[in-house]
């Protein structure tokens, strides 16, 4: 090969690999599509507005089926809940798995499902601890024997509650009280090969922590603000993130890898909450998770936005605020998912 030819090659090689890591990183951010809201536009237009604005994933809380009609042929990846409610009924039987996988899953042959995500945030001291291993296991085992183990993940979605200790990110621990919940799950997830699911929302630990900085929460500090060895955090979502890692590596979960399955800021309700803190903190979080953390560097996360839209159903207040666009499909604020 002469050198132009080469130096030509070289040139189509480093576009086609720069093309894949843009398809890659590209492709992590998700909105969550909560359903607690007035006038809410229709399933098909808010799978257009996905569409619309280059939003590839979805996280839906419970087998709603016209969002699922609506998602039929689409190209967007969906994360699927299987309510806390419904954990105790589905522990209870490998048929009722097996019914509710045939219903919201096999029946939608063209929709691409990428997780189920069995419970939300499910306490230790909750009735349905009990059930929550045992329904992912059935629906698991349901998932696996329609053939569809390979394509789709079964997990659980946590909050950060989880942690004991959390700072600096390398002393992350699991609160023990809450190991008998979560050792089971970590063991089911690392034979199956499934990442956990953890909500992380630095918003909360800014508001509850007079000594947290705003720059450090929103993704604008220009300097480390926690050293931690030789890795510096310039912001808490990291930090939350890697404290989870470390934690996991101490429950025998180091092989686990984490999807952040809710993230975002309130514009209204609370706290430094205001429309510019929300798109500052949305926009920057959109960008930042394409380049990984200080403990795991260059490994995208994948991420889901909390919310579509507002939700003015929930309470209280700080609950109601949370969504990217008004419910005429409007965005919020100007922001950007490629």
């Amino acid at each position: 090969m002469d050198s132009f030819t080469s130096s030509i090659f070289s040139v189509m090689l480093t576009l086609a690999l720069l093309a894949a890591s843009f398809d890659t990183t590209g492709a992590q951010i998700g909105v969550c599509y909560g359903m607690l809201g007035s006038n809410l536009p229709s399933r098909p237009d808010v799978v257009a507005l996905y569409n619309q604005r280059n939003i590839r994933r979805m996280r839906l809380y419970g087998p709603d089926q016209p969002a699922l009609q609506a998602l039929r042929g689409t190209n967007i990846e969906l994360m699927l809940g299987l309510p806390n409610e419904d954990l105790q009924r589905i522990a209870s039987s490998q048929a009722n798995a097996n019914i509710w996988v045939q219903n919201n899953v096999k029946n939608y042959g063209n929709v691409k499902f990428r997780y189920i995500a069995v419970g939300n945030e499910v306490q230790p001291s909750s009735q349905n601890a009990q059930f929550l291993v045992p329904a992912m296991r059935n629906i698991q085992n349901a998932i696996s024997n329609a053939g569809l183990g390979a394509q789709i993940k079964v997990s659980t979605a946590v909050d950060t509650g989880i942690l004991g200790e959390s700072s600096p990110p390398s002393k992350g621990t699991l609160k023990p009280d809450h190991r008998p919940l979560l050792d089971p799950i970590i063991q089911f997830l690392v034979n199956n090969k499934s990442p956990l699911l953890v909500n992380v929302y630095p918003y909360f630990s800014y508001a509850s922590n007079p000594q947290e900085r705003l720059d450090y929460a929103l993704f604008t500090a220009n300097s480390v603000v926690v050293q931690d060895g030789s890795l510096g955090y310039r912001n808490l979502f990291d930090a939350i993130l890697d404290a989870v890692y470390s934690a996991l590596e101490k429950a025998g979960g180091g092989s686990l890898e984490v999807v952040v399955s809710e993230s975002g800021w309130p514009s209204a309700g609370g706290k430094a909450t205001s429309i510019d803190n929300a798109r500052i903190y949305n926009s920057n979080l959109i960008q930042h998770v394409k380049q990984g953390t200080p403990k795991k560097p260059g490994k995208p996360i994948e991420t889901y936005i909390f919310a579509m839209f507002d939700e003015d159903q929930k309470t209280p207040e700080l609950e109601k605020h949370w969504g990217l666009f008004f419910p005429n499909r409007q965005p919020k604020y100007p922001i950007n998912f490629n």
